[in-house]
């Protein structure tokens, strides 16, 4: 099928033009002159019917429609030259992975152990990008996800990494300052939120029985390492999940608020690949890498 398409080269000339705003600066970097990075960007603009260019004597400007143009050459220039890493890694049994994890089970969990994936598997490069809610893949460049939730993703095969649970808790200080013994002393407490579990403090509750304590109020941040952070500046209670806490409880830079507050939710954390990329190597060497780290530390 015949395509419509300007030159690589119309392309490169217009991105290092708009990136430096000079041609003499792209004619520099590409190894041309002047003239020719001009007749690039003229041809180019010829070609879709739209100024790219503000010409404003040294200098060059873009336009409305040159800045949206460019965020579209920049992303097909990226999707090229991570193709070609890919075929090049490819070769020697690796290649790229486009990973989504949940942010603070990337930075708490899944990083920390990261060094042992990368000397087992030195040719396959993981990009991590981080997602709070499940996305289709058909529309992401993307080829598998960290879930949370339930075993649930459509058109995606998914595997079980870990259950959850959660503990309450808070600094020594703030447990000591607001005399903290029994759930009833709560009603008192700052109950430290997260915006995307606005009822993981009412469940908590339910589980463990305790009435006449309102688990909405209170602030509430983005994701859970926000959520550490103010519980280790003295802010509040927090629900975590147990494995993001356990160096803080270790250390007893947080203490659980009472005794035995630990509590299963019922859900987990998954691992979540379309169909058509279960074969890509550069998956099944992460997918078997990951299956194996929560083994280890289940047990």
């Amino acid at each position: 099928m015949a395509r419509s398409l300007p030159s690589t080269a119309a392309l490169q000339a217009f991105e290092s033009a708009a990136y430096h705003g000079s041609i003499t600066a792209a004619a520099r970097e590409l190894h041309l002159t002047q003239g020719a990075i001009s007749r690039q960007i003229q041809a180019l603009e010829e070609h879709l019917g739209v100024d790219l260019f503000l010409r404003e004597r040294q200098r060059i400007r873009l336009t409305a429609p040159g800045e949206h143009y460019l965020q579209h050459v920049r992303s097909a220039f990226d999707r090229l030259e991570a193709a070609a890493l890919e075929l090049r890694t490819l070769r020697r049994g690796g290649g790229v992975l486009q990973l989504a994890i949940l942010p603070t089970y990337g930075t708490k969990w899944l990083i920390p152990r990261f060094p042992s994936f990368v000397q087992a598997h030195p040719d396959v490069q993981v990009h991590f990008t981080t997602k709070l809610q499940p996305f289709d893949f058909a529309g992401e460049d993307l080829d598998a996800a960290i879930h949370y939730g339930e075993p649930h993703w459509p058109g995606a095969r998914v595997d079980a990494l870990m259950d959850e649970d959660v503990v309450l808790v808070c600094s020594p200080a703030y447990k000591k300052k607001h005399g903290l013994k029994v759930p009833a002393d709560l009603r008192g407490a700052t109950l430290l939120q997260m915006s995307t579990r606005p009822h993981a403090f009412d469940d908590w509750f339910a589980a463990k029985g305790v009435t006449g304590v309102d688990g909405r109020r209170g602030p509430r941040f983005e994701h859970h390492q926000m959520v550490l952070q103010a519980a280790l500046a003295g802010l509040g209670v927090a629900v975590l999940p147990t494995f993001l806490c356990v160096e803080e409880l270790t250390t007893r830079r947080v203490v659980e608020v009472f005794a035995d507050t630990r509590v299963r939710t019922g859900k987990g954390y998954w691992f979540v690949y379309p169909e058509r990329r279960a074969s890509l190597p550069a998956l099944q060497a992460f997918r078997t890498w990951l299956l194996a780290e929560h083994g280890a530390a289940a047990n």
